[in-house]
């Protein structure tokens, strides 16, 4: 949007007394209050108000699903005209950068000291939020560059990477400190920090090991996950990478399994590396795809196949494949290493909505498999530090008092290393509660602290 568009968009909010786009929004940001600042022109105010909720708006305003929350609760979205709030969101924090806006001072780092490990959307989120509040806070980050999934999980279509490193920027200038190449489990553990003279830590890993099929064939070469593949286009497109490193080529066949927000990723990304054909294969149907709708309309319009209610049971190699049409030819080592096929169970949906296996098999043929079929935590963390528990998949456990800490005092967590993989924006929602909870805590330990202080003094 232009400015003069933006401010007429603004324009046509309702000021509803009783505003259902804020409550429609997980971090419940003001947005009645930045539109109506933006309204009048004044796009600086504007900011302030969405940076009071917000540490990353101009990732948020790309990459939220805005038709699902906050533009599907805006009373004007019934008449089919709401507002586009997204787009507005992302002009204001557009504009800010461009024009050198400033939303928050500096911390004053004299309340506490607070480590974060992990710099997705959860640590940044809290990092944020606790310099805010005058913490003196430090985030170690596993990768040579900050940003996480953000960086590295979301393609440049949907969010560019200049964006997630200026948000990140932000966070630097109110004080934010950001430690590269610091691997948890590794470089340091939790019992190392703490003897560093950190009051907290807040442990915002995510889900970096992902699923993979356990069906015949799965040591064949040729067979990705989804979050490796990403990650591999980024460092190419950035020319950290050769890109044959991608180990996606020209004129390929790919299939990829799965059909939620990462699917559509990986789908859309191979259709931009060169695929051939692309062909999305989920179990279900197509009423129960977890992908957005956009995310799913978009896919659909740049090509990519889509087959419901298909479950692949085995891969298949060259030589495979070769025994099922009668082709005889001299064997290469290639022959029984490389995928060449998926081979699929058809699936029906029963009336009581149950699926079963029935109705036959399929093989398609295909030079490349993506598995985008879910992640889960790794253990670094956990298996370097006593007291930390976690659930039978891994994924740690947290209390409501102080919200977000552990089973060990002082480790807090959330995002998807507590709730599995969710949206950016649901990872900011809990994680801006937990950073309550770290302040909560800190404030309460120094409180004890003094007093015991004192105590020895009388």
């Amino acid at each position: 949007m232009t400015t003069a568009e933006a401010i007429q968009e603004a324009r046509r909010c309702l000021n509803c007394a009783r505003p259902t786009c804020r409550t429609g929004c997980p971090i419940e940001n003001n947005i009645p209050g930045f539109i109506r600042a933006l309204s009048e022109g004044n796009i600086g105010m504007a900011y302030e108000i969405i940076s009071e909720r917000s540490n990353l708006p101009a990732i948020c305003g790309r990459v939220c699903p805005h038709e699902r929350q906050c533009e599907a609760h805006c009373v004007l979205t019934k008449k089919k005209c709401g507002i586009e709030i997204g787009s507005l969101e992302m002009f204001i924090a557009d504009f800010a950068h461009n024009n050198d806006l400033k939303s928050t001072q500096p911390s004053s780092k004299l309340r506490g000291k607070v480590a974060v490990i992990g710099s997705g959307p959860a640590g940044l989120t809290v990092a944020g939020d606790l310099a805010k509040m005058d913490f003196d806070v430090t985030i170690f980050e596993a990768q040579s560059e900050p940003g996480g999934v953000l960086l590295f999980g979301i393609p440049e279509f949907r969010l560019q990477k200049d964006v997630v490193r200026r948000e990140i920027s932000e966070l630097q200038h109110i004080g934010v400190e950001i430690r590269t190449k610091q691997l948890a489990g590794v470089d340091f553990t939790v019992d190392d920090l703490f003897a560093q003279g950190y009051d907290a830590i807040f442990m915002g890993t995510g889900t970096s090991l992902p699923r993979t099929l356990d069906i015949p064939g799965k040591e064949l070469s040729g067979i990705l996950t989804a979050t490796y593949f990403l990650r591999m286009v980024v460092l190419a497109d950035g020319g950290k990478l050769d890109a044959s490193e991608t180990l996606l080529h020209t004129g390929d066949n790919v299939i990829v399994v799965g059909a939620g927000n990462v699917a559509m990723d990986a789908a859309r990304t191979s259709i931009r590396r060169g695929a051939k054909n692309v062909t999305i294969v989920y179990h279900k149907t197509e009423a129960e795809i977890s992908a957005f709708p956009s995310e799913y309309e978009a896919a659909v319009a740049e090509g990519v196949q889509f087959r419901f209610l298909k479950q692949p049971i085995a891969y298949f190699n060259k030589k495979q494949m070769r025994a099922l049409k009668n082709i005889r030819r001299q064997a290469t080592a290639a022959d029984e290493t490389e995928l060449a096929g998926l081979l699929l169970q058809n699936i029906t949906k029963t009336e009581t909505g149950e699926f079963i296996a029935e109705g036959g098999q399929e093989l398609i043929p295909c030079d490349c498999v993506i598995l985008a079929v879910g992640q889960k935590p790794a253990a670094r963390i956990v298996s370097s530090t006593k007291g930390i528990q976690v659930d039978k998949q891994g994924f740690v456990i947290t209390r409501d008092r102080p919200y977000g800490m552990t089973t060990r005092a002082g480790v807090f967590s959330s995002g998807d290393v507590v709730h599995g993989p969710a949206t950016v924006v649901l990872a900011m929602k809990e994680s801006k509660k937990v950073a309550a909870g770290i302040a909560q805590y800190v404030d309460a330990k120094k409180l004890l602290e003094d007093c015991t202080m004192d105590s020895t003094t009388l």
